[in-house]
């Protein structure tokens, strides 16, 4: 490595670095309630020799734009940026890591507290820990180590703390409209290190089912919309095999089911003792790269309408399909772009080891980057996403490390520096 280079790592402050991401679980920053982690990381950007942007997003005219989605209402949310480096020849790098966090759920189940950092069997445990305050504190720490090494990069550093992630992306997009676009970023994401130059898109769909109400000591002169969903449900699973059978890309070769459809909420009836007069739920839906998202939503929507052709009730009863809340795209580049190889390389130089390449099954906002900013992205960070949105979440000490060490190579490669 080259000398500037290594006094880079070596300024790398991992006890601090762990400290501040502590101090950042602490925040229960759910959707709607960022405000007071992104004014804690705006302050602790200006400690980090950032130059900080921090403005109030404005969700009326957010919301004219094509790839606004949301499912959490919200009356007051912060864009904040923080940028170092100069426009000396250099390219321009993003690092974009998100604040908000899910809901901890039944907090009997956790066996560490998930507002409280614990250190323990080598990880951090804790809501947000893993997706992805851990991978922000990477970022925001190699800003840190640049400043205090007194590296002068040629080309321009932006950090990127964004809210709404979770439900749409409203915070990179908010970024994205105001002019934040880069030669190159690295959205830090749990990859377990891999770097990924791909992510495949996710949609959110409901989907209501109309049956008749009738008493239940006569059940069978009413219709059940319970009964009606299994037939609908059976043709959705039947569409998810049949498009993980025919789609196929490479960078996703590593999963069985990379477009998944999962249905999480089902509400159906309104008394024990009466036949079901409507249900409703609500899922999920994997969207392939290249694949063409009006053409994805009407795949879906004519698979439920067979299925209720073949039903006689359904058939003059059809269920209706609504599109709503979050609604995150695919997105990819090609695997030798320059980001993509940066990362790699950088990451082969801190572990020793060749990078591993594969796409990411979960929605991002890489979309945004790539597709309304026209940047080109990858995800790459430390922790394994399966961690993430249930109890004990937790990021392994080491990998933060290594993200860190890498992202620090990244920074210097990609924007390039001026030497001593």
């Amino acid at each position: 490595m080259e000398a500037i280079e290594q006094r880079v790592l070596e300024a790398i402050d991992l006890d601090g670095m762990l400290a501040y991401l502590g101090e950042l679980v602490a925040i229960r920053s759910l959707s709607g309630q960022e405000t007071p982690a992104q004014e804690h990381v705006a302050a602790q950007m200006e400690r980090c020799g950032l130059a900080t942007d921090v403005w109030e997003l404005d969700f009326k005219a957010l919301s004219r734009h094509r790839a606004f989605s949301i499912e959490v209402e919200r009356e007051h949310g912060l864009g904040v940026v923080g940028v170092m480096g100069e426009e000396a020849g250099g390219r321009s790098l993003i690092f974009n890591g998100h604040v908000d966090v899910v809901p901890a759920g039944d907090e009997a189940n956790w066996r560490y507290p998930p507002w409280q950092a614990t250190f323990a069997n080598g990880n951090v445990y804790g809501r947000g820990a893993l997706d992805m305050k851990g991978g922000l504190c990477c970022a925001l720490f190699v800003a840190k180590a640049l400043h205090e090494a007194g590296v002068r990069l040629k080309g321009k550093l932006i950090i990127e703390s964004v809210i709404g992630e979770e439900d749409g992306g409203v915070g990179t997009l908010a970024a994205t409209v105001r002019g934040y676009r880069a030669d190159g970023a690295v959205v830090v994401e749990p990859t377990e290190l891999i770097v990924a130059p791909a992510q495949a898109g996710a949609l959110n769909f409901r989907v209501t089912i109309p049956g008749h109400a009738a008493h239940g000591c006569v059940r069978e002169e009413g219709v059940s919309a319970i009964e009606k969903f299994i037939p609908i449900y059976q043709a959705l699973m039947a569409l998810e095999r049949d498009r993980n059978q025919r789609i196929k890309d490479p960078r996703f070769a590593m999963y069985n089911l990379p477009y998944a459809i999962c249905v999480g909420v089902i509400q159906g009836g309104n008394w024990a003792s009466s036949v079901a007069e409507s249900l409703t739920f609500e899922g999920r839906y994997g969207v392939a790269v290249g694949e063409e998202t009006t053409a994805a939503r009407r795949l879906l929507e004519e698979t439920v309408a067979q299925a209720a052709q073949a039903d006689p009730w359904l058939r003059h009863h059809p269920p209706q399909v609504e599109w709503w809340g979050g609604q995150f795209e695919a997105a990819g580049i090609a695997p030798d772009h320059p980001i993509a190889v940066t990362v790699s390389e950088a990451y082969q130089d801190i572990s020793g080891v060749p990078a591993r390449l594969a796409g990411m099954t979960y929605g991002a906002d890489m979309r945004l980057l790539v597709n309304e900013g026209q940047t080109p992205t990858v995800l790459f960070g430390p922790g394994d996403v399966r961690k993430a949105h249930q109890p004990d979440e937790h990021v392994p000490i080491a990998e933060l490390e290594a993200a860190a060490r890498t992202l620090a190579l990244t920074a210097l490669r990609f924007c390039g520096y001026q030497q001593d």
